[in-house]
């Protein structure tokens, strides 16, 4: 799978832009705020429906227009692909494939794949347990379409349980509408426990010979799935602790309290490792992720790099570039120096200036 090209209408600093991309290793460069994440932003958002940055449609849509338009042009097996998105700012997004309208995400999830890597992610393992969380529900939500429909389904109910607990303080008579909405919340969530238990071993079993050459082999690094609850006294910890949610008014237990741990040589990197150990083992885990996508899609995902070579010392530099091999990767920074440093091939080159983009070669 590649990206062809992209165009843009009204997308954040962009009034128009129709970039092609080369199927090897793309570089935009450029000052800070001029617009280099922004496209990797709009590939996100094809790919994916959301915001690598959490940001709402409303705040991608430029900020003098009610509506943006993101076109993306897909190449899978000689196959070309179309996607276009309409964002608008006070309205739920449109979604089409080739032309036809899909009423649902999931219908798009899995087209293409990508794989986002950006500075804030070097501190993924020693950041709180909410970026581990959404790294694996952002990786199994591209892969698992069933795993998608259940964590929405978990996040929607988490909602209105949380919305309950706070309206039974005014009015306690809904308390007994509370087991219903407790019964759903282990069905939904029990299946969110067991992916993601299955998704710790797959990244395990691949991270650890990644990590142990980016160690030079001085590291061997496993990653353990820390549930808030088992499966098995999911409901009986719901039951136990319904006294405690309503005096809190919010959810106490659940996948959405879940960790994940990162063990270096026997030890909690997140709480004892050096920062060196915890940027290596983030890398590691992006590197991973790439590998897996491979491994259940059977196909290569488009690798969105922004800006984070300048975080990495050389060593770790030359090891993710060689790392690449044959997917598409597109690049940001700020200056091309590192690559011709490292002699690294550039298929395409392109210069960022104030929200418009001028191919050099």
């Amino acid at each position: 799978m590649i990206i062809k090209s992209l165009e843009l209408a009204d997308f954040r600093n962009y009034e128009t832009l129709d970039i092609s991309f080369d199927k090897g290793t793309n570089i935009l460069y450029g000052d800070n705020a001029q617009g280099k994440t922004n496209i990797l932003e709009a590939i996100y958002v094809s790919a994916t429906t959301k915001s690598h940055k959490g940001s709402k449609d409303k705040e991608i849509v430029n900020f003098n227009k009610e509506e943006a338009h993101i076109r993306t042009y897909l190449e899978k097996e000689d196959e070309e692909i179309r996607v276009d998105m309409h964002l608008r700012k006070n309205k739920s997004k449109g979604i089409a494939i080739d032309g036809q309208k899909i009423k649902k995400a999931a219908e798009l999830l899995g087209l293409l794949n990508v794989v986002f890597f950006s500075p804030e992610d070097l501190g993924i393992i020693k950041n709180g347990p909410s970026e581990r969380r959404r790294f694996a529900d952002m990786e199994l939500c591209q892969l698992d379409n069933f795993y998608l429909y259940n964590l929405n389904s978990y996040n929607k109910i988490i909602n209105q349980r949380n919305k309950l607990l706070k309206d039974m303080y005014f009015n306690p008579g809904l308390r007994e509408t509370l087991n219903i909405w407790d019964s759903q919340l282990v069905s939904f969530g029990s299946k969110i426990i067991e992916r993601r238990i299955q998704f710790a071993v797959q990244m395990s079993e691949i991270i650890y010979d990644i990590h142990k050459k980016l160690s030079g082999g001085k590291e061997e690094l496993v990653i353990k799935y820390e549930p808030d609850v088992s499966i098995d006294d999911f409901e009986r910890l719901m039951n136990l602790n319904q006294e405690r949610d309503i005096k809190l008014k919010q959810t106490t237990t659940g996948p959405h309290r879940d960790d994940f741990s990162f063990i270096v040589n026997g030890i909690d990197i997140r709480k004892y490792g050096s920062q060196g150990q915890q940027r290596t083992a983030a890398l590691s885990l992006k590197l991973a992720e790439i590998e897996l996508v491979k491994k259940i899609s059977k196909d290569t995902p488009v690798l969105l790099l922004d800006d984070v070579l300048s975080e990495l010392d050389s060593n770790r530099q030359n090891y993710l570039l060689n790392s690449i091999g044959d997917i598409q990767t597109i690049i940001t920074c700020t200056g091309l120096d590192e690559f011709i440093n490292n002699r690294f091939e550039i298929n395409k080159i392109f210069k960022v200036t104030d929200g418009s983009v001028v191919c050099e070669n």
